[in-house]
């Protein structure tokens, strides 16, 4: 079994039996440089009966666009992603080509082979249950509290089937089904609406923010701090009531001025 890199932040890597580490601390098997790595992320297990995926120190690790909590099983044509970071598993190139002799290739029965893919967008939840996580992002994922949905969260103010999110080219289409407590992007409940990378997506206090793997710090954070800053147009109406008493006040002093 090995790992591929197809963003290049790692040469491919064989998977031999035992332990191998993962994460941005020098005493990794697997060092990864980029936003969201632990110093120790995860570990990946390989022994007789498989390959199987544990995570550390709650870092954010995702297979096939589902959160993993606790040692997972994996295979070949999984996708992991660590943090930002995304890998493919493949099977093992070392023993297909110790093998003897080689096997003929397999006769095309016609079908097109799909090619696994990273996930184009990432929902990284900024607090409550979701805080610190990182969900990836399929096309047609349910988002809810019942443990079937896509993107399962265990938090009570969330629906059992909360809201569906369709991937665009300019983001996620995020539809309500009906929640109780609603659905708001950029602080407006919506029923249908369009979430862009960068914007905050709220179901009711549980707040994420749309992230591609692309993105940098600055650029994650460029919408929140966009909502936080209140616009120039509201800054000048609360001040306009101190402007008219200032202009009140100068008119009695030249009244007053001018009786002496």
């Amino acid at each position: 079994m090995r790992l591929v890199f197809p963003g290049g932040e790692h040469a491919p890597v064989e998977l031999d039996d035992g332990t191998t580490s993962i994460g941005s601390g020098a005493a990794c098997t697997i060092m990864l440089d980029g936003a969201g790595i632990r110093a120790r992320h995860c570990e990946i297990v390989v022994d007789d009966t498989g390959a199987r995926v544990r995570p550390l120190d709650a870092a954010a690790t995702v297979l096939n666009g589902r959160q993993v909590d606790g040692e997972t099983v994996i295979g070949p044509g999984d996708l992991l992603l660590f943090g930002r970071v995304g890998c493919s598993v493949g099977a093992s190139e070392r023993k297909a080509t110790d093998a003897a002799p080689k096997a003929p290739p397999a006769a095309d029965d016609g079908r097109t082979r799909v090619r696994a893919v990273l996930p184009r967008f990432l929902l990284r939840g900024v607090s409550g249950a979701t805080l610190g996580k990182t969900f990836a992002v399929t096309d047609g994922a349910v988002i809810g509290r019942q443990p079937d949905c896509d993107i399962p969260i265990a938090a009570e103010e969330i629906s059992r089937h909360h809201a569906r999110l369709k991937v665009t080219a300019d983001g996620i289409h995020v539809e309500d089904l009906g929640s109780a407590n609603g659905t708001f992007i950029g602080g407006k409940r919506v029923q249908s609406a369009l979430l862009k990378p960068g914007e905050e997506l709220r179901l009711d206090t549980v707040r994420f923010l749309l992230v591609t793997p692309g993105m940098d710090a600055r650029q994650q954070s460029a919408g929140a701090r966009a909502e936080a800053v209140p616009p120039a147009a509201g800054s000048s109406g609360k001040s306009m009531p101190w402007i008219v008493v200032g202009v009140i006040a100068l008119a009695a002093i030249a009244f007053a001025l001018l009786r002496l």
